[in-house]
């Protein structure tokens, strides 16, 4: 019985993610449409079939955007006492037990993004302009950028591959002057927030399902198209594509890139390095970790 168990729950979670890729791959669609009214004219002839995609926590952007945005709803006063002292549970009630159950994930998640709940989407794309401003403008790797713009010099398109919200995602790429954004979904109603994510995060296989959906509706050849990521939990994405490319590793990506030939940049150095690899797992744990960062930053 737990071995029929344990498949259900593997499947489930595989249609999860499969349906946030999807969605990623919609929004991402529909947000860069809506933005290039007048795109500039590319420095090369358009390369309509090979892209670029880029993971953002600690391959684009030094440290955790999720952190960056806690922080910045914090200080807006979006979070309550009540909202931490549920996340810090969560966060303890894991670190202690080690393991999580299926419905333990999808009430947790969902009650991490409950803060939004009510919200328009317009405010949070308002706010997140600002946070980013704020917080994150400064915190772009210079190198991870050169690798953006060399790939729009020679025609492709650039796509950014985020757990962060879609709308935030979206802001990034626009202020990098990249083609867009595959980021986290979260469902609307009438241009407001149930709360509620359409799937799941956009992370690990999830991501690798909103490569493909984009690929099928931009016509990419997946193995003309590169990839970047520091995280382990990213070898999905980079297999999907021809070209893989291991940026800042992780402790987990690092043999991976030796065993499978892939090509290694890293843009730390010495204690620089040590400081700034923050996890780029985006379970609960850390989204809960964000919120009370975030706590913390508002009560200072």
């Amino acid at each position: 019985m737990s071995v029929w168990r344990g498949r259900d729950k593997s499947q489930e979670l595989e249609r999860l993610a499969e349906l946030a890729g999807e969605a990623s791959a919609e929004a991402a669609m529909a947000t860069a449409s809506a933005e290039a009214l007048e795109p500039p004219a590319p420095p090369a002839p358009p390369d309509l079939t090979a892209a670029a995609f880029f993971d953002v926590d600690n391959t684009m952007m030094m440290g955790a955007s999720i952190f960056y945005f806690a922080r910045g709803l914090a200080a807006r006063k979006f979070f309550t006492s009540a909202d931490l002292a549920g996340f810090v549970w969560q966060q303890v009630k894991f670190r202690l037990g080690g393991r999580e159950n299926k419905e333990d994930i999808k009430t947790h998640r969902e009650r991490a993004l409950s803060f939004v709940a009510g919200r328009t989407v317009q405010e949070l794309t308002d706010i997140s302009e600002e946070i980013y401003d704020e917080l994150m403008a400064d915190k772009i790797w210079s190198g991870t950028r050169a690798l953006a713009q060399m790939h729009l010099d020679a025609g492709q398109r650039v796509w950014l591959v985020t757990a962060t919200p879609i709308e935030l995602a979206a802001i990034i790429s626009r202020r990098l002057g990249l083609t867009g954004a595959l980021g986290t979904v979260a469902e609307t109603k009438d241009g407001v927030y149930t709360g509620r994510l359409v799937g799941d995060l956009l992370h690990g296989r999830a991501k690798a399902h909103a490569v493909r959906a984009l690929a099928s509706r931009e016509g990419l050849n997946l193995k003309r198209c590169t990839a970047y990521s520091d995280s382990q939990n990213d070898v999905p994405m980079l297999s999907v594509v021809g070209t893989a490319v291991a940026v800042n590793p992780d402790g987990g990506l690092r043999d991976v890139p030796r065993a499978r030939g892939w090509e290694i940049r890293d843009f730390r150095t010495g204690r620089k390095a040590a400081k700034i690899g923050v996890p780029s797992v985006l379970g609960v744990g850390a989204v809960a970790g964000a919120v009370a960062a975030g706590m913390a930053y508002r009560r200072r």
